[in-house]
């Protein structure tokens, strides 16, 4: 190994903000750029190094991808107006558009690009908040997703030599393609919290969810009840996540961090709030610390359609957790960025990187209601998964 930066990996490239599905889709890649402008008003480009990558050919996307899938996104890509539907392609959910092709490459390889970086120790940390993409599926798009990032970021690490990955998907929504991409690898232990399946896309992600053959035991599905907020999602996901991590040991932990589990975010329903996903990104940050080889941690963007209130002050914060300088929540949002918003979407931005909440939770290890729908779906994940890894229930 060679030794590893004292200072996180931030991927960015503008170019990005060409994944563009519509003018009025809600995938607006405008967050991307907000939140970008965020980071920089706030100090942390200097305090990271940021770097691009060449987006993802197609022996890197054929990790994961088929070749006749991909060959289908690039063909849609020249001619937007063929796209019939096959292959995902041209649905409501994920309209073809002009250079569809590259612009989802371009956010696979600055994913695979920061698992290079992690896996060989040059950075401890890296953050792609561009990426996250979970629902591509091997041969379709699926969710707004056309190139699954975070399955390619860790079957390059596979591919590299690694035995023990961890992926911890917050997205209000399952992460079922990446859940998918690893059913039946030992190697990859999944651990989605999402909304339940009864009431969100993709409508998967139950806790019966548990892998398959040599898999069997390395997927884990903890299903929300709609409305849980902040102190029911924190409880559930201390209830699961670091117990699962620390008896399965990874080498490196890859995180997902959607911004829709938010109160605001208009396409679920859960109530939590930007206070209780900062706690999370910290946890993450902490579980790679505790448990990962030197710290080893990629860290994901994902959902997230609140995109001028919510998303940028999200994922700010993920960015300087990784970077070690995390920005106080107290704090007043530059009024550089604020005017920033206001002329690329005459719209307010928020005052503060805080939602004004003190998140707290109780410890599963203080007693189980049985009357309690949150404790109900904990405890049903636990039942499904914990004995597969030899755990108690």
């Amino acid at each position: 190994m060679t030794g590893r930066s004292g200072r996180a990996l931030l991927m960015w490239d503008d170019a990005v903000t060409a994944y563009r599905f519509s003018g009025s889709h809600p995938m607006d890649p405008v967050r991307l750029a907000l939140t970008m402008a965020l980071v920089r008003a706030y100090g942390l480009d200097g305090a990271v190094d940021v770097r691009s990558a060449a987006p993802a050919g197609d022996s890197t996307l054929g990790l994961v991808h088929r070749q006749d899938y991909v060959d289908a996104v690039r063909a849609v890509s020249g001619a937007p107006g063929s796209a019939d539907g096959s292959y995902g392609l041209g649905t409501e959910d994920d309209p073809a558009f002009e250079g569809m092709h590259e612009a989802s490459a371009l956010i696979a390889g600055l994913s695979v690009a920061a698992a290079e970086e992690v896996w060989s120790g040059a950075h401890a940390h890296a953050v792609n908040f561009t990426g996250g993409l979970h629902h591509a599926m091997p041969g379709e798009a699926s969710g707004f997703c056309v190139y699954n990032d975070a399955a390619l970021a860790i079957a390059r690490m596979l591919e590299l030599g690694a035995e023990r990955v961890v992926y911890i998907d917050t997205d209000v929504h399952h992460g079922d393609g990446v859940q998918a991409a690893f059913w039946e690898d030992p190697r990859v232990l999944t651990i989605s919290l999402h909304e339940h399946p009864r009431t969100l896309f993709p409508g998967t992600g139950r806790p019966e969810e548990t892998g398959h053959g040599a898999g069997e035991g390395g997927a884990v599905n903890v299903a929300l009840p709609a409305g849980t907020g902040d102190e029911g999602w924190l409880r559930a996901f201390h209830a699961v996540v670091p117990e699962l991590v620390a008896s399965f040991r990874p080498q490196v932990v890859v995180s997902q961090h959607g911004a829709d589990t938010h109160f605001e975010d208009p396409l679920a329903h859960l109530a939590v709030s930007l206070d209780a996903q900062r706690a999370v990104q910290s946890a993450c940050h902490d579980l790679a610390h505790e448990y990962a080889d030197g710290g080893r941690w990629l860290a994901l963007g994902g959902g997230g359609y609140a995109v001028v209130d919510v998303v940028p002050r999200s994922w700010t914060h993920l960015v300087g957790i990784a970077a070690h300088r995390p920005v106080d929540p107290e704090s007043v949002l530059p009024a550089s960025w604020r005017d920033e918003v206001y002329a690329r979407t005459r719209q307010l931005g928020p005052g503060r990187m805080t939602d004004g909440r003190t998140p707290a939770w109780r410890e599963w290890e203080s007693g189980y209601d049985p009357a309690d729908r949150l404790d109900q779906a904990v405890r049903a994940t636990r039942t499904a998964a914990f004995p597969l890894r030899g755990l108690l229930p």
